[in-house]
């Protein structure tokens, strides 16, 4: 932008002289305007060519700085991730589904356990990984990843993978919550997967939607309230414990909720045994309930929902929750994705009935 604003003066400084000259009528004076006309083009010409040379440099160091690799920090330490990846591998069920919604494409996964509606259920060119319990993991070979995201149900495969991928960037998308709260948590797991995809902007997006469900349904609760989480699943009813039980445990210490019953739990998968009678004597004001069976059960089999579970017991009819219809439950899905979208809809949910209540 100097060069050219150069120039306009120097045109302009000709001009005039030419004029003055000219006004003389000396020849000598034209032939000087002339020259300093053409110095005049050359330096304009001159400071073009050299913009034009800084332009080109600058395409070329972006296209350079768009390639080569990134250092991200993962459960395991710091690794160098190929950008762009070209074959990129996914394990962990709740990442999958923001790198479906950014059009990430991938090689590989164990589409058995993620949800049926991902575009990569439906795409010939995703390698089928199998399940967490037997999977394939001897495909990973053919599918040959540059880069790998794993982690969770797949924790236990990292050294494998490590073995069947020597040549692909691991990243550990495994989170800690028996160390770190939960949003701590889910944000450094969506900031990790979108530093490694360069996806920074949509995991942002992400961030800010679910931090703003945690204000909306922590304005919403009333701390006065007592609230006990339930899972359902095989037509039983089991109690999940405050702070460490599956799912919504974690949600008592991120929200501020004031447990109906305050007994630990032993089995953080699957729920602890519980009475109705039990839960009829702690009386809770709010029931949170996830309905394991909702998704796993296959299509057309035959279940009882925890919805048909809960109303089906006479022992819980008179608890404040079952009687003021102070019930909320989890995403269908909820087993299945246990990522930041599912607890963003759950606080959404839970802000809205709580907020209907008070």
């Amino acid at each position: 932008m100097h060069l050219r604003r150069s120039r306009g003066g120097l045109v302009a400084v000709a001009t005039a002289a030419a004029l003055t000259l000219a006004a003389c009528g000396s020849d000598e004076g034209t032939d000087t305007a002339a020259e300093g006309e053409s110095a005049a083009d050359g330096d304009a010409a001159a400071a073009e060519e050299t913009e034009g040379s800084a332009d080109e440099s600058a395409e070329d160091g972006g296209e350079e700085a768009a390639s080569g690799t990134v250092e991200v920090t993962d459960f395991q330490g710091t690794v160098e991730v190929p950008v762009p990846a070209e074959r990129i591998m996914v394990t962990d069920n709740r990442v999958v589904r923001a790198m479906d919604e950014w059009g990430v494409e991938i090689v590989a996964a164990p589409l058995d356990i993620f949800p049926g509606d991902l575009s990569y259920a439906s795409d010939d060119a995703v390698t089928n990984l199998g399940n967490h319990g037997e999977p394939d993991l001897e495909a990973i070979v053919a599918a040959d990843p540059d880069l790998v995201l794993t982690g969770y149900r797949f924790q236990d495969y990292y050294g494998d993978i490590q073995d069947l991928a020597p040549d692909a960037a691991i990243v550990d998308t495994t989170t800690d919550y028996e160390n770190a709260p939960l949003d701590e948590e889910l944000i450094r797991q969506l900031e990790l997967v979108g530093q490694s995809l360069q996806h920074e902007d949509e995991a942002q997006a992400m961030i800010d939607e679910f931090n703003a469900s945690i204000d909306a349904a922590t304005q919403a609760y009333d701390s006065e309230q007592t609230v006990m989480g339930l899972l359902t699943s095989g037509g039983d009813i089991s109690y999940v414990a405050p702070v460490t039980g599956r799912s919504i445990g974690p949600v008592f210490e991120v929200l501020g909720l004031t447990p109906a019953l305050e007994q630990e739990g032993g089995d953080s998968g699957h729920g602890d045994d519980i009475s109705v009678e039990a839960i009829a004597e702690a009386n809770p004001d709010w029931l949170v309930v996830m309905d394991r069976d909702a998704a796993i059960a296959a299509e057309g089999d035959e279940y009882s929902s925890a919805e048909e579970l809960i109303a089906e017991s006479e022992a819980l009819q008179n608890v404040t929750a079952v009687r003021s219809g102070n019930i909320v439950y989890l995403p269908a899905d909820f087993y299945l994705t246990e990522d930041m979208q599912a607890y963003t809809e759950l606080f959404n949910s839970m802000a809205q009935a709580m907020g209907s209540a008070r």
